[in-house]
């Protein structure tokens, strides 16, 4: 029998990396500063992205499915040296939930009123007597 090798076999790469960029300031709302990100030097009233801390608040999110908030918020804290409590971490995350929910159901609605306008616009031309939509205005000069 011939030995056969296998070649050079590469692990494929994750399709969805978290770059450091798309991390991005956001405005201070309140006293506490949020886990995550630290406050500006230069700028009181912004807090800047610490991208470490948020991917691995991004890895704990998918560890929460299997370990309680506990065991997860102090693997968190070991990770990046940066304490957060158990109820910390369920009211971001339940936070985070909450605000993903309410901006799909906003997006929603959105979408539902611009058919709405647009179907209005379409039975207000098709009415007997409409007026063009653009009224020319007589020369005031």
């Amino acid at each position: 029998m011939t030995e056969r090798s296998a070649g050079k076999w590469i692990l494929p790469q994750p399709e969805n990396i978290i770059q450091d960029e798309d991390f991005l300031p956001i405005p201070r709302i309140s006293r506490v500063i949020p886990f995550g990100y630290v406050e500006d030097p230069e700028d009181k009233d912004m807090l800047l992205p610490v991208p470490r801390e948020l991917r691995a608040m991004e890895k704990a999110k998918d560890y929460l499915k299997q370990y309680s908030y506990r065991e997860v918020a102090n693997w968190l804290s070991k990770q990046t040296g940066r304490y957060i409590s158990h109820m910390g971490l369920k009211k971001r995350v339940e936070s985070e939930q909450s605000n993903k929910r309410r901006a799909a159901t906003l997006r929603e609605w959105a979408r539902r009123y611009q058919k709405a306008i647009s179907k209005a616009e379409e039975l207000e031309k098709g009415r007997p007597g409409a007026r063009a939509s653009v009224i020319s205005e007589p020369d005031t000069a």
